[in-house]
């Protein structure tokens, strides 16, 4: 295994970063996950959560589907979650939550993959960082209803609060954010977006994820 993702190829890697599930898509999820790589996604979260998910052996086979279809674009793929999926993969690495296992035990048991932590307070971001983090998932910046147990939108004002507490940290903002949105994300602060739905509810998934890429690299 090489060594840890420099923060400049982090911040890269966050620029539109794609998280999604079974639940969270209207057509097949490969099919989704193709479309938006042809578009320019440069990160992939398989997160299967929430009813009516996948679980055992269907769970692994759409987990692999995704991740060769990253591989042949050379786009990394992280694991929301489950470590033990992640290592049985060999994903590039793993994302969690606050209330998932905790970064320094997650960091412990991935070596040098990518690890990625949800934060949103200055306290919680110090300690992602702290105990491993390569980057910080921030939000909810506006409200989603594509998570269950959202918390209450915070708004870009958190992404500034936590870059002038000195987080330097990379970041990508997630949680309601719109084409429309991605400008005000990235000039709060934010290195990139993370979006579900404005990508895998999308008429054009292509040209949905162009558009965000399009605004995050101005």
């Amino acid at each position: 295994m090489t060594g840890r993702v420099t923060p400049e190829m982090m911040r890269q890697h966050l620029r539109m970063y794609l998280v999604l599930g079974s639940v969270n898509c209207i057509e097949e999820p490969s099919r989704i996950v193709q479309e938006a790589l042809a578009g320019g996604v440069t990160m992939v979260q398989f997160r299967e959560k929430g009813h009516g998910s996948l679980v055992g052996v269907p769970m692994i086979q759409l987990a692999r589907r995704i991740q060769d279809q990253c591989r042949q674009a050379g786009v990394p793929f992280i694991v929301n979650d489950d470590v033990e999926l992640a290592l049985k993969l060999n994903a590039d690495g793993v994302h969690v939550g606050q209330d998932d296992e905790s970064a320094a035990s997650v960091r412990e048991r991935i070596g040098n993959r990518i690890l990625g932590v949800s934060a949103h307070t200055v306290e919680e971001a110090r300690r992602a960082i702290l105990h491993g983090a390569d980057y910080l998932g921030i939000g909810p910046i506006y409200p989603t209803r594509s998570k269950d147990d959202a918390k209450t939108a915070q708004g870009p004002a958190i992404l500034h609060e936590l870059r002038e507490a000195g987080i330097h940290l990379p970041i990508v903002g997630i949680g309601g954010i719109t084409v429309e949105r991605v400008e005000e994300v990235i000039g709060a602060g934010a290195d990139g977006v993370a979006v579900i739905s404005a990508v895998t509810g999308a008429e054009s998934i292509r040209e949905a994820v162009e558009a965000i890429v399009d605004k995050s690299f101005r």
